[in-house]
This record gives structure tokens, C-alpha cells and sequence, in this order.
């Protein structure tokens, strides 16, 4: 039976306690985007930001060598000829890492070589992910012909061996810049770009988000650049990070040939290739730019790798 002793007035205090007892239940917020993950999951990553890091001063070198020092990187005098050894007591001087042969400053010489090496990259990156990126895009989203068309075209490129390829393109060229070397590399290096493009677009062109748009009544160029296409260009983005690294090594090793940068060009290639002949007497004129590339190559595959450990779910 209920208890007639109750009041109203002390009803509506029990049941206003059973209320305040009971937590309240949060609203659901938004959910977080892929890229909001990653970008979460970035900051956390030590290996990422150490990589940044090294990636940010080297380009603030190759931006503004001037900063770091006064020597004129082609000036010599034979005076200093392989005069001084590395002196860690004088540090961000000219001399510090000693001279070459032609009494040229180490130091200076390994900075301004950033510039090409960094340029060169990260020119080739560019190119060859807006090119191999939209032929993979379209092979991938309209298939059949267009497909079979693009996928033995991008068979008959990745045949050819890259150096070897970049080697018989350059030494058709009598002057070869800083353009030329770029696109020498590009023209050759799509093929990896499209391949992972057009994987990422067959798998994305079949979720549901891109078969209502095509009800909806979606045009092509919407789907590929709206929906697809951010949705498909993670693994490209991995893919180029890491190979950046891979076209300084590759312009550095055209230019220790001597078929990369020409003309006097200051290039990490090019004073490993002339230090070659002093380096067991003066093994530091060859270890600083041999230490500079391989410490920038590093760098951009310690970036590629966090970012893929980002951006694929499976390796959370």
C-alpha cells in the first residue's frame, strides 16, 4: 500500500534526489576525421617530431645559407689547401670542418649544397605525385579501356631502370640545372605514385558514401576531387614522404657520376665525388657531406614512416 504519511511537498524532494543521484549521460560529440586521428596520433610520436624538426632547419639552411655562415662556398684559396682539420672548439665558423682541395670551406660548402639536394627532392616529389596521382586517379575510377590503356603505360616506365633511365636523359642535355635534373628524375618516378593511387581509388570508389553521391546525381570531376580523392591519398602521401629521400640520394649519385648538376653547381654529389681521392689522408673533406645526406635522407623516412603508422588503422 502507499505511504499516505508522505507528503507532496516530500515526494518532490525524493524524486529531485533519485535525479541528482543518476549522472547525467554527455552528448555524443563529433566524430573525429581520419586526418584528426592522425594529427593526434603525429604529435604523440617522438619520431615525428624530431623528424620535423631536422626537416624545418634543413630548410631554413637551403632557404638561407647565409645565416649559418660568410664564406663564399666557390671561392678557393690553394693557400688553405686541405688546411685544418675539423675544429670542435670554434663552432658555426668557416674553417671549423677544415678545406678541401681546392681550398674551398667545408662548412660553407655542405650548406649551400642543401639548397640543391632539398630542391631537387622535393621537386621531383611534387611533380610526380600531381602526375602519377592523376593517372593512377583515373585508372583506377573509370577501369576497363582507360585502365588497361594507363596500367601498361605505367608498365613500360616502371620496366625502365631509374638510374640507369635518368643517366641516358641527362646526357642528352649539355647544361644541366636544377630544372633539368628535376625533370629528368620525374619522368622516370611517377610509375610507384600511380600504381598506389589507382589501388587506393578501386577500393574507395566501391564505400557506400561514393555510390549515394552517383544517385544523388553527382558529375565525375565532383566525385573524384570531393570524394574520392580524400579519401584514397593517405597511402600516396606515405609513399612520397619516404621516396624524397630517395630522389636527393638520387640526384646526389647523378652528380657523383658527374652526369647530375653541371656547370660549378655546389652539390653534396658533387664534393663527395671530388673528395673521393683524398680520403684516407683527409677523410673529414668526404665524411661531412656523405653525414649531411644521409642525416637529410633519414629524416624524411622517419617522417614517411610515422606518418604511415599514422594513417593506417591496422598499425594502431
Amino acid at each position: 500500500m502507499p505511504d499516505l504519511t508522505k507528503t507532496p511537498a516530500a515526494e518532490e524532494t525524493s524524486v529531485a534526489t533519485d535525479a541528482q543521484a543518476v549522472p547525467a549521460v554527455p552528448a555524443p560529440g563529433k566524430p573525429r576525421s581520419l586526418w584528426a586521428d592522425a594529427w593526434r596520433d603525429l604529435r604523440r610520436n617522438p619520431l615525428f617530431v624530431i623528424s620535423t624538426l631536422l626537416i624545418l632547419l634543413l630548410l631554413v639552411v637551403a632557404a638561407f645559407p647565409g645565416l649559418f655562415t660568410g664564406a663564399n662556398p666557390e671561392s678557393g684559396d690553394l693557400t688553405h689547401h686541405f688546411l685544418g682539420k675539423p675544429e670542435y672548439g670554434h663552432f658555426f665558423q668557416d674553417g671549423w670542418w677544415g678545406y678541401d682541395k681546392q681550398g674551398r670551406s667545408v662548412y660553407a660548402r655542405v650548406l649551400y649544397g642543401t639548397r640543391n639536394s632539398i630542391m631537387v627532392g622535393m621537386g621531383v616529389t611534387i611533380l610526380v605525385t600531381v602526375f602519377g596521382g592523376l593517372m593512377g586517379m583515373l585508372a583506377g575510377y573509370f577501369g576497363g579501356f582507360w585502365d588497361s590503356l594507363l596500367s601498361r603505360l605505367t608498365d613500360v616506365f616502371f620496366g625502365i631502370p631509374f638510374l640507369l633511365g635518368a643517366m641516358v636523359v641527362l646526357n642528352a642535355f649539355e647544361t644541366r640545372t636544377v630544372w633539368v635534373v628535376t625533370g629528368a628524375l620525374a619522368f622516370l618516378g611517377w610509375t610507384q605514385i600511380a600504381r598506389v593511387m589507382r589501388g587506393a581509388v578501386i577500393t574507395t570508389k566501391h564505400a557506400d558514401y561514393v555510390v549515394a553521391a552517383r544517385a544523388l546525381g553527382a558529375g565525375t570531376k565532383r566525385i573524384l576531387f570531393r570524394h574520392i580523392l580524400p579519401n584514397a591519398v593517405a597511402p600516396v602521401i606515405v609513399v612520397a614522404t619516404i621516396a624524397l629521400g630517395t630522389y636527393i640520394v638520387a640526384e646526389s649519385t647523378l652528380s657523383y657520376l658527374g652526369l647530375g648538376l653541371g656547370n660549378g653547381a655546389i652539390s653534396w654529389g658533387v664534393d663527395i665525388s671530388d673528395a673521393t681521392d683524398s680520403i684516407r689522408n683527409n677523410p673529414h673533406v668526404l665524411l661531412f657531406p656523405a653525414g649531411m645526406l644521409s642525416i637529410t635522407v633519414l629524416a624524411f623516412i622517419m617522417m614517411g614512416d610515422a606518418v604511415r603508422e599514422a594513417l593506417d588503422p591496422k598499425l594502431r
